[in-house]
Formats: C-alpha cells, sequence, structure tokens
C-alpha cells in the first residue's frame, strides 16, 4: 500500500463521512454508530494494508 492510496482513500472516506453526517437527517445514536462502524473498518483496513494484521489469517477459532 502506497501512501498517497493511504491518504487519498483516508481523505475520500473522511469526505464521505462527513457528508453523510452533515446532509442526510439521522437520528444521533443512528450517527454515532455509522461513525464508528466506518472508523473500525477503516482502521482494520489500515492495519491489514501495512501488515501489522497479516499475522492473524492462520488464527482459527473452532473446529
Amino acid at each position: 500500500m502506497s501512501l498517497v492510496n493511504l491518504v487519498v482513500t483516508l481523505v475520500v472516506v473522511g469526505v464521505l463521512l462527513w457528508l453523510v453526517n452533515t446532509y442526510i437527517p439521522m437520528d444521533r445514536k443512528i450517527k454515532s454508530i455509522l461513525n464508528a462502524v466506518v472508523v473500525i473498518f477503516v482502521i482494520l483496513w489500515i492495519l491489514t494494508g501495512t501488515g501489522v494484521l497479516s499475522g492473524l489469517n492462520g488464527i482459527r477459532i473452532g473446529n
């Protein structure tokens, strides 16, 4: 993952999240849940893209 790709993706996600929060009328609880889900997804995407979470692919839960 290149640094330019990372920065562009973060800017696009941030602008989209700002647009949703500003112009789509929603309850405050739904907006906070949406924001949390997007932030968690972006953090996991960054960690996977940089290779931090690549070692977790072999872990299996259950059978």
